[in-house]
């Protein structure tokens, strides 16, 4: 065992540096692989090509649960989202909306680093709205995250169906307030918000007239994506691309993992060998 588990650690550092993924300090679940610490050497010169006075931050009063009409159904948290009117050319020509849907992170984490609304909002005389998933940044329900995270019943409301609420009731807010009823909506997201812009066309497609889903594994559910081309057998075939080597050396591992696991203090032993623990 101990022969194997130290070439499969290098085998890790050195496809997860070439990833340049951080570990994250929140202890919240994510598919995205935007982290809080990500691209932070980039950050002031990400923030410096943008500027801040182009973003209005608002809040709206969010109702707790969309599809239930239990007494706290009814309550509400104030939920984050950003505005850049920039590049609008306004509701009396119909101008164009891009929503970015926020995926398991805070907005202030992403805005800095979405340039593709920007880039595009000016072509298209574009308004740019980036609504915060709940649960995420300041758009925490029950007052406090501690709150919110207590227990399964807190729990119960974060989940992607009451966030593709949330987003339709914004759009629809914002559409209302600017008079802009007639504004074609484009919603955008990545990874896990790009599963939430396909989601969500087509379940308010009275409000999104398209989505653009990047690197959205939409499909990705058991017995829709065959074996061969699912998570697993992708993430083998692109450790394998990168070493031989590294690929037969994990393959191998995994029987002395197993082993090991199942003796006592076992799973406790591995956790130590790999850190996977705080």
């Amino acid at each position: 065992m101990n022969s194997l588990i130290g070439p499969v650690l290098q085998c890790l550092v050195l496809i997860i540096s070439r990833l340049a993924i951080t570990s994250d300090s929140l202890h919240i679940p994510r598919l995205s692989p935007i982290r809080s610490g990500m691209f932070r050497s980039l950050q002031s010169e990400a923030l410096s090509a943008s500027d801040p006075s182009e973003y209005e931050t608002f809040y709206y009063n969010q109702t707790l649960d969309h599809f239930n009409f239990r007494p706290d159904s009814f309550s509400t948290f104030q939920q984050k989202y950003v505005i850049n009117s920039k590049y609008w050319g306004g509701s009396n020509i119909s101008a164009p909306i891009f929503a970015y849907l926020g995926a398991e992170v805070s907005l202030d984490s992403v805005i800095s680093y979405t340039g593709f609304l920007p880039e595009n909002a000016n072509q298209f005389q574009a308004l740019l709205i980036y609504i915060e998933h709940r649960y995420y940044g300041e758009s925490i329900p029950f007052g406090s995250r501690t709150e919110a995270f207590q227990n399964a019943s807190t729990l119960g409301y974060f989940n992607s169906a009451q966030a593709l609420a949330d987003y339709a009731e914004i759009l629809v807010h914002v559409k209302t307030q600017l008079n802009a009823e007639h504004s074609p909506v484009i919603v955008i997201g990545g990874s896990y918000g790009g599963m939430l812009a396909s989601w969500f066309r087509l379940k308010y497609p009275h409000i999104a007239l398209g989505a653009l889903a990047s690197s959205a594994p939409i499909l990705y559910f058991d017995d829709i994506i065959p074996p061969e081309n699912g998570y697993f057998s992708i993430v083998t075939k692109d450790f394998r691309e990168a070493s031989e080597t590294c690929y037969q050396t994990i393959k191998q591992s995994w029987s002395e993992i197993d082993t090991i696991a199942s003796m006592p203090d076992g799973l406790s032993n591995l956790s130590k060998i790999f850190h996977t623990c705080r």
